[in-house]
């Protein structure tokens, strides 16, 4: 498979920002830079096509250039959701999610999932002490499966993951890379290590 030509990446941008006081996280700057376009970037420069996923500030993220996809469901119901959004509205066979508060994502993420993927249609990372679902490689045969676990009210991203048969790939040789930022102290921190 050609990795670039075969595979979207898309920037997980459509949440509230409870624990960041409902600011919008992915235009939160890290080093002058919005984190959102730390992921964008990354994801850019391993894939051709990259996508963003905004209930926000569209306008902002449309500045760009890159395509801006909004949650085809009401009130921002999380990030499967935003998944399910892109499969409805942006051609393609794979996508490659990632939410806009990792920006330390490493340059062989889309190589990793899909040498390790064994035949799965949904992979995702896990940086040896827990998993992270939402930085997943995603096959668009799952979205039926996703639209039913969604219209039954269900939310929780792990649960889709391994109900669509789905198993994580071992990045714990690089933990660093999948930190998040979750809080204003932990923004701040990082432009303190910075």
């Amino acid at each position: 498979m050609n990795l670039e030509s075969a595979i979207t990446g898309v920037v997980l941008a459509g949440g509230k920002g409870r624990r960041m006081g409902g600011a919008d996280k992915g235009l939160l700057e890290l080093n002058g830079k919005p984190l959102w376009k730390h992921v964008a970037d990354a994801l850019a420069s391993q894939l051709e096509t990259v996508v963003v996923n905004a209930n926000r500030h569209q306008e902002i993220y449309q500045a760009s250039g890159l395509k801006v996809i909004q949650d085809s469901l009401a009130d921002f119901p999380g990030p499967l959701a935003g998944m399910l959004s892109v499969f409805l509205q942006q051609d393609g066979d794979w996508f490659l999610f990632c939410p806009c508060d990792t920006p330390y994502i490493p340059d062989d993420l889309v190589a990793r999932l899909q040498t390790l993927r064994e035949g799965a249609p949904v992979v995702w990372v896990h940086d040896g002490e827990r998993d992270h679902p939402t930085i997943a490689l995603i096959h668009r045969s799952v979205q039926p499966l996703l639209q039913d676990y969604l219209k039954s009210g269900e939310r929780r991203v792990m649960v889709f993951m391994q109900l669509a048969g789905g198993h994580a790939v071992d990045f714990s040789d690089c933990k660093g890379a999948f930190v998040n930022v979750n809080t204003p102290e932990e923004l701040a921190r990082w432009q303190e290590k910075a």
